[in-house]
């Protein structure tokens, strides 16, 4: 067995306002780590400031979902910025949630960047290095992270930070590696059966099948679900049933 032990994290706190939370209550039952929206590509201070409390109630490790400024598009539409355009929105973003987890007794536990973002990171040197730059100046001791084999990942280690390497139980991925885009066709992963069988081989076996081409390796140590998805209650609790019968443990980095 390659993994004895697995984090579980999902994308929260991206409502605004009158704060609607959809599955996140029931969601921090079956998850070890969530990703907090800091306001750019959702979220405000008050869904911020509710989200960390629920978190740090059920004991679920906090990290900073960072995006682009694009509450429109939800951060998931590619936006032309520069290395240093996107160090500052980082570490804008980071300080903002690192200051409600402190108010509220807590410590920031990871940065992992939403969407448009997060998945330039992943083949962008430069940008990669912006948000590695940015988390290491701020603490550390926080842990990135990142997709798989990616350019973040490697940013990361460059200036000695502590990496996660991240896979996805509801996204279907390309033969370098990468996600597929949203906009193309099959590229979420909504069967549960399919997800939680692409989970276990990339927890078990270190391995994924692209849409095209042969298998990849792939390393696993933490699991992605998008609260926001249509079945991310059903797959997470699906998730944690398989996977603790196959004598795998669930745990936050």
């Amino acid at each position: 067995m390659r993994h004895l032990s697995v984090d579980l994290n999902c994308d929260m706190g991206e409502g605004f306002g009158a704060w609607h939370m959809g599955n996140d209550v029931e969601l921090l039952h079956h998850v070890t780590s969530v990703n907090i929206a800091c306001g750019f590509h959702a979220g405000d201070p008050s869904t911020m400031k509710k989200t960390v409390r629920l978190a740090l109630e059920k004991g679920v490790a906090i990290g900073a979902h960072p995006g682009l400024p694009d509450l429109a598009g939800f951060g998931r539409r590619e936006m032309a910025v520069s290395a240093e355009e996107v160090y500052d929105m980082v570490v804008y973003q980071v300080g903002a949630l690192m200051g409600f987890a402190r108010a509220e007794g807590a410590r920031l536990h990871h940065v992992k960047p939403h969407g448009a973002l997060y998945n330039m990171a992943a083949t962008n040197a430069a940008l990669a290095e912006a948000i590695a730059t940015a988390v290491s100046r701020i603490d550390a001791e926080l842990i990135l992270y990142g997709l798989a084999g990616s350019e973040l990942l490697k940013a990361g280690e460059k200036y000695s930070l502590r990496t996660a390497s991240e896979v996805f139980a509801d996204r279907t991925y390309q033969p370098d590696g990468t996600l597929t885009p949203r906009r193309q066709l099959n590229a979420l992963i909504t069967n549960q059966e399919e997800a939680v069988q692409q989970v276990l081989r990339m927890v078990k076996e270190g391995k994924v099948q692209p849409q095209q081409g042969t298998e990849l390796s792939i390393k696993a140590d933490t699991i992605c679900l998008h609260g926001d998805g249509q079945h991310a209650l059903s797959f997470a609790k699906l998730i944690r049933e398989r996977l603790t019968a196959e004598g795998i443990h669930f745990a936050a980095i």
